[in-house]
């Protein structure tokens, strides 16, 4: 049995069309026992579009996400409401570029209603995501000191329960992009942001979409897995990054093989920012 898919988007999410009553049933069809809804909060554009006096860059520039933050705590409800049986649902979200605004940031991972936060970081001050990014006239090796630097201030702010997807950038510059990266270069810096979440109490997602990407490996890979084991992490949950159906629970098998052989004998869930662990 598959332990969990603790990170998926529904359409209040601007890169998915899949309606809650899709991503419930087929978590329900492949007998997951916890399942969490996570979509997409940018706290770079909380406010409407005319607070930043800006235009949308690209099909996925949504601004407003308070409206939408609201609209996600209720689909929460109703999920958790419709999810029933042996189906455990977890109220969860997305932050997205919680550096933008970490006291508002922080103000919702205090909302009583929500029991799940991943902290993310999709794209750089002054950047599109990397996913939108001309790699033929960017600085690979710059956009990921400024990376992980944004995620070392992330991780010691602290107000997460888990960071998502750490070597994200890597989906589009090694993936899709091609280019090779010297990743040891990186090594103690992310360390850095190990040691920080650990020391802090919080986890990191062992996110399985790159299993079915370009980029062929989950996010972090299995030596970064192995340094976060052997640096003392424990918390760890796995989710699949579904943005549809057919998506829920890919690769879960196979992250959770790989988080066994990296020395992990459990996985875990939150409720109310308390995790909850699940033996593999």
């Amino acid at each position: 049995m598959l332990p969990m898919d603790l990170h998926t988007h529904t359409n209040l999410s601007p890169d998915s069309d899949a309606a809650l009553g899709e991503m419930l049933r087929a978590a329900q069809e492949m007998a997951l026992p916890v399942f969490a809804v996570t979509d997409h909060i940018e706290l770079c554009r909380w406010y409407s579009q005319g607070f930043y006096g800006t235009q949308p860059r690209n099909e996925e520039d949504f601004y407003d996400y308070a409206a939408r933050w609201e609209q996600a705590m209720e689909q929460n409800r109703r999920a958790r409401m419709l999810a029933g049986g042996s189906l455990r649902f977890v109220s969860g979200i997305e932050l997205g570029e919680p550096d933008a605004d970490f006291s508002l940031a922080e103000s919702l991972y205090r909302d009583v209603r929500l029991d799940f936060t991943i902290a993310s970081l999709h794209e750089l001050q002054g950047k599109l995501d990397f996913y939108f990014l001309d790699y033929t006239r960017e600085d690979p090796e710059a956009l990921l000191d400024a990376y992980y630097d944004a995620l070392y201030a992330i991780a010691k702010w602290g107000f997460f329960d888990v960071l998502g997807h750490i070597t994200y950038p890597l989906r589009y510059i090694c993936g899709d992009a091609g280019i090779a990266i010297n990743e040891a270069r990186y090594r103690e810096r992310i360390a850095e942001i190990f040691r920080t979440v650990i020391a802090g109490g919080k986890g990191i997602e062992l996110n399985t979409s790159g299993y079915r990407q370009k980029y062929g490996k989950p996010f972090p890979d299995e030596a970064l897995l192995r340094l976060y084991k052997d640096l003392g992490g424990s918390v760890l949950t796995l989710g699949s990054d579904a943005h549809r159906p057919e998506d829920v629970g890919a690769g879960i098998a196979d992250g959770a093989a790989l988080a066994g052989a990296c020395g992990f004998d459990k996985v875990c869930f939150f409720i109310r920012h308390e995790p909850h662990f699940i033996r593999l």
